[in-house]
């Protein structure tokens, strides 16, 4: 990789002699009190504005203005028309748009397709202040709204979208977000280095439609770029030759004299203009291999150190990506993180909640990038595969910043971590095998060699950071990658005695050998083994603390049976699940690709590959959820013909060894077995009052009345359990 320009080097731009502003304005009367009479770059997104280091139409804006430009926030406009889109008048160099910092179809709906009840990133949780496909719609609107001023698109949701992919939501291929929204640029994966450098070269007068050097941008193009080769991937991987076994006792002809030349290698300059062309839209909409095989040329050309430029047809326009960006420094990344943020949500929205930022307002986030290739994961695809740490010192800085200046703060620092917790300054020990690398993970199926897991740094870090002065106490809440942990048995009793508040959630995912090798998880006896130090070292601290295991219900790869040896290893570990997640396939991720063509991408596609299974349609969905909640009798009826399909009816009855019960109490989740709706459903017979004789007494009850005082003892003497997305339950003893 090339050594890029320092993001903080570049001249400012004349506009920086208005100053720093308290906060990004959001209106023309803010903008008056600041001097301004424009803004250089108008920012749209989905979400409520935080002036905040963990948003990122934050980060964006706060770095744009350290390069001298004046910049506007347009949070969660009115879509429907263009004229919210004008309350800050026409930007001198382009509009920022941006869907938030969740997927807008992932913020709107559950993975059964369900409207979800609130949104975090919006002013008192109120659902629907954003659209559908939220980056297309705003690019369209601001188009409307002011024509000819460049429209840019970044986030999540534009890199999740830039090239054709698989919409769980409408169950299509859709084209990508470039092609219908009609932006003139894309940024994808931390995108600072390209808008810094895209924002400068637009002051100097040079048109849009002419930046195409860019890393970590996309555009839409027609016909090759001048000085660039094509390769087309556009054909299937296919089986190499199997020749026979040679004879041992056959006469070998004689060696040559001279070695057969090798064929030649493109030269490094030759492979950096050599575009990859995947198969275009038409051909994966139509054909599910190619797609697999898209997929997987996709994924293999994520390294930014050998990284190809890709391109894909979309009828008579090509989508062109440009490689990924280079990480940042630790530097940059410091003075990022350390740019004047306010740190609040804007003065606008009052005393309104923002869910969003209350979990994050005493969390400091140490690093971006996850190398763990988790196949449902959409970090990697988003932020990449080489993780970039902050500093110790910025780290202890912003810990010291929350202390003075986080309203009502009590001394307890939420979580010191990123997308995995302890993954702080990890790196490949070779630069040179790191730049040639082409795995999708650096711990799976086994943790690489070249990688330095070294988690003395993390404890010193830990250490330095509860001894600040105002600090009672640090939680570490992002999710531990346990099979890393393993490797430092110190860092675990580090971890144990000093930031567990009484529960750790880690994310085994599953436990059978099938499933987990679709997610490219590790097995779980890892787990085990994570386990049993867990409760040793809580046991020398003195602390009673406990494990919620993560699982997903209904990923690719699992059949039925698998999800029946889950639910009794939960119910052999004495496990309740209280939330299940169900697999959720977001765009481009490689298990989306499973789930959409029934092939995997982690091996070569091929016309005859081995397919994967598919939990597909609500039924099946929902038998799988159910099995996770097996302890639940509102799902014993399900179970039981499930069961019974399987030739499992072994595992009713009433004993230790069988799942679930033969009897159904009355009041919960079923009918008798024979009493079924025309349309297949179960007809629940009706509650009794609570004032009934029956009720009172907790006979035929899930689980007996005892009474306030006595249903408060028998919680506490319960022990949590596990959960999925962040919920929490009971273990029984």
């Amino acid at each position: 990789m090339n050594t890029p320009q320092d993001i903080f080097s570049y001249r400012r731009y004349w506009a920086h002699k208005f100053g720093t502003a308290p906060e990004l304005p959001m209106s023309r009367a803010e903008m008056d009190l600041l001097g301004w009479d424009s803004c250089d770059v108008v920012i749209i997104c989905g979400d409520a504005y935080v002036d905040h280091p963990s948003f990122g139409m934050a980060i964006i804006g706060r770095v744009l203005e350290s390069q001298g430009f004046r910049v506007g926030i347009i949070a969660q406009p009115d879509w429907t028309t263009a004229e919210d889109f004008r309350r800050l008048g026409r930007p001198n160099l382009f509009f920022g748009v941006t869907g938030g910092n969740m997927d807008s179809m992932v913020n709107h709906y559950t993975a059964e397709r369900r409207l979800r009840s609130d949104d975090a990133y919006t002013p008192d949780a109120v659902p629907g202040r954003r659209p559908d496909r939220a980056a297309v719609v705003y690019a369209q609107r601001a188009r409307e709204a002011f024509k000819g001023v460049p429209v840019v698109l970044g986030g999540i949701e534009a890199s999740l979208r830039r090239i054709a992919h698989y919409d769980y939501w409408s169950e299509t291929v859709r084209r990508s977000v470039l092609a219908d929204s009609k932006a003139d640029l894309l940024l994808f994966g931390n995108a600072e280095r390209a808008l810094v450098e895209l924002a400068h070269r637009l002051a100097a007068g040079e048109p849009v439609e002419t930046i195409r050097d860019l890393r970590g941008t996309a555009f839409m193009t027609k016909g090759p770029l001048a000085g660039w080769s094509e390769l087309d991937a556009g054909v299937l991987d296919c089986p190499g030759r199997v020749d026979p076994h040679p004879n041992p006792y056959a006469e070998q002809p004689p060696c040559p004299e001279t070695p057969p030349p090798r064929p030649p290698v493109p030269a490094r300059a030759e492979r950096a203009h050599t575009v990859i062309r995947l198969p275009s839209f038409e051909q994966v909409r139509d054909d599910p291999v190619l797609y697999a095989h898209a997929s997987r040329v996709f994924h293999l050309e994520t390294n930014p150190g050998n990284a190809r430029a890709l391109v894909q047809a979309h009828g008579a326009r090509d989508v062109w990506l440009n490689p990924p960006p280079i990480p940042l420094t630790t530097t940059e990344l410091d003075r990022l993180f350390e740019l004047p943020f306010a740190r609040r949500p804007h003065s606008s929205y009052g005393d309104a909640r923002l869910p969003a930022w209350e979990m994050i307002s005493c969390s400091v986030n140490m690093m971006r990038g996850c190398f763990g290739g988790c196949s449902f994961c959409s970090i990697t695809e988003h932020e990449g595969r080489i993780v970039q740490s902050r500093s110790e010192a910025s780290v202890l800085r912003e810990v010291e910043e929350i202390r003075d200046r986080t309203p009502g703060f009590k001394g307890s620092i939420s979580d010191l971590g990123g997308p995995s917790a302890n993954m702080w300054r990890m790196a490949c020990k070779n630069p040179r095998a790191q730049t040639a690398c082409r795995r999708l993970s650096c711990i799976y199926p086994q943790i690489c060699r070249n990688l330095d897991a070294d988690h003395a740094p993390l404890i010193e870090l830990y250490r330095k950071a509860r001894a600040v002065s105002g600090i009672k106490r640090i939680r570490i809440a992002s999710g531990l990658r346990y099979d890393l942990a393993l490797r430092s048995p110190a860092y675990i009793r580090e971890l144990v005695t000093h930031h567990v508040g009484g529960y750790l959630k880690i994310a085994p995912e599953h436990t059978e050998a099938g499933p987990l090798a679709m997610m490219m998880k590790p097995g779980i006896e890892i787990f085990d083994r994570f386990s049993e130090l867990f409760e040793r070292y809580s046991r020398e601290a003195g602390k009673e603390q406990y494990l919620i295991p993560y699982f997903i219900a209904a990923h690719p790869g699992t059949t039925d049976l698998d999800m029946v040896n889950l639910a009794l290893w939960l119910k052999r570990h004495g496990l309740r699940v209280d939330q299940v997640q169900a697999f959720l396939p977001t765009p481009l991720s490689p298990a989306s690709t499973m789930y959409h063509t029934g092939l995997n991408p982690l091996k070569r596609v091929h016309r005859d590959a081995e397919r994967v299974v598919v939990p597909r349609g609500q039924r099946q969905r929902r038998l799988h959820k159910a099995l996770l909640r097996y302890h639940d009798p509102e799902n014993w009826p399900l179970l039981r013909r499930a069961l019974k399909d399987m030739g499992r009816a072994d595992l009713i009855g009433n004993g230790k060894r069988h799942l679930v019960p033969s009897f159904q109490p009355a009041g919960t989740g079923g009918a008798p077995e024979g009493r079924r709706r025309p349309d297949g459903s179960v007809a629940r017979p009706a509650r009794r009052p609570s004032s009934s004789p029956q009720r009172k007494a907790g006979r035929g009850s899930a689980k007996p009345n005892v009474g306030t005082e006595g249903r408060r003892k028998a919680e506490k003497g319960r022990r949590p359990a596990v959960g999925r997305g962040g919920g929490k339950g009971r273990r029984e003893r």
